[in-house]
């Protein structure tokens, strides 16, 4: 839609007026060229009262098997496609998507993890907007009332305090990433890509529904004939108990390592990749030197050492704390203590 400032509308004729009057002027998510809004809630993602995240028309939830660890965050992910398109299935990389296409991403904590009812506070959400030069990021600061979020570019801090899981009081300060942090991790030969639409993430099946199959059947997904979820590629969730020591850890690294650690990431110069698919031992990072030593090494000498968790630089970058050293460098600042010790036992049992 065109913008029109106030003198343009005084000028015009009283009929003409009276029909912008009575046009609802809050954009439609369905024009996402324009400049970015000021507050999440004019994009109308979402519909009632802001914080409860009520999906609109046009906006559905999507769960991933491996999610990446953000200082024990909750997340809440949608998906935005304007009507009448779809997305494209993609067996390797990230899905197609088509031109207005939106992934939006809530991070929040719950007062009590033990008694979610207790209710929530969010913190931040995080928008991908696809347009026609490619995938814009933008950060989106809830307010302390949860009744809207205000754009911020340089990202910001906010303490936040939580009852977790085992019942413990946690508290930290959040930080939300600035617009370039965002740019490091989303890349792919040099180009801003999504991380968590792939099929390995969202072949995802709960309480019995296939959540490809339900897209594909909804008008939202385009499959290749005579596709096989069955046969698709899929990551084990990590959190399982039940699940093989392997499969989870591996899916643990694919899910918070490999969108860096793959030939065309971030990290492609280390020469160690940790996609699931990844055969090679050494490209894996088993018995390899590191490139750089240095103190992120932790006078370790290799990055894998098989049943010697604690002679290996991987788990000693994941389980530190401090900002030269840690593993991923961005997105958290606690150590992921489940995920450390599916590290240490698959590590340990090889």
């Amino acid at each position: 839609m065109k913008n029109y400032n106030l003198f343009t509308i005084k000028a015009l004729p009283l009929p003409i007026i009276l029909l912008f009057a009575a046009f609802d002027l809050k954009e439609q998510p369905e024009d996402m060229a324009s400049a970015p809004k000021m507050n999440l809630s004019e994009y109308a993602f979402f519909t009632g009262k802001l914080a409860d995240l009520k999906p609109a028309e046009g906006v559905f939830p999507y769960e991933v098997n491996a999610p990446l660890f953000s200082d024990y965050a909750e997340k809440a992910r949608f998906i935005y496609l304007p009507a009448g398109t779809e997305m494209v299935y993609d067996s390797a990389g990230a899905f197609r998507f088509p031109q207005g296409a939106v992934l939006i991403k809530n991070f929040y904590y719950f007062t009590d993890a033990t008694k979610p009812e207790l209710g929530r506070r969010i913190l931040e959400t995080r928008l991908l907007i696809h347009e026609a030069k490619g995938w814009k990021a933008l950060e989106y600061i809830w307010n302390d009332t949860q009744t809207d979020a205000v754009l911020e570019v340089a990202g910001g801090t906010m303490p936040v305090s939580w009852i977790d899981a085992n019942g413990k009081k946690q508290a930290i300060d959040y930080i939300a990433p600035n617009l370039n942090q965002c740019k490091g991790c989303h890349s792919y030969d040099g180009q801003f890509v999504p991380i968590g639409t792939t099929a390995r993430q969202l072949n995802h099946t709960h309480e019995g529904v296939n959540q490809l199959r339900n897209w594909h059947m909804s008008g939202l997904l385009l499959l290749p004939v005579g596709f096989d979820v069955t046969t698709a590629p899929q990551l084990t969730d990590y959190r399982k108990t039940d699940a093989p020591l392997a499969d989870k850890a591996r899916a643990y690294l694919d899910g918070n390592c490999a969108h860096c650690h793959n030939p065309h990431g971030p990290a492609s110069t280390s020469g160690m990749f940790l996609e699931a698919s990844q055969q090679d031992p050494e490209r894996l990072g088993i018995n390899k030197p590191p490139v750089a030593a240095g103190r992120g090494s932790g006078n370790r000498k290799f990055s894998i050492v098989p049943g010697k968790p604690n002679e290996s630089i991987l788990l000693y970058r994941m389980e530190s704390d401090d900002t030269g050293i840690r593993m991923p460098e961005l997105g958290r600042q606690l150590a992921h203590r489940e995920g450390v010790e599916i590290i240490r036992q698959w590590i340990k049992n090889m």
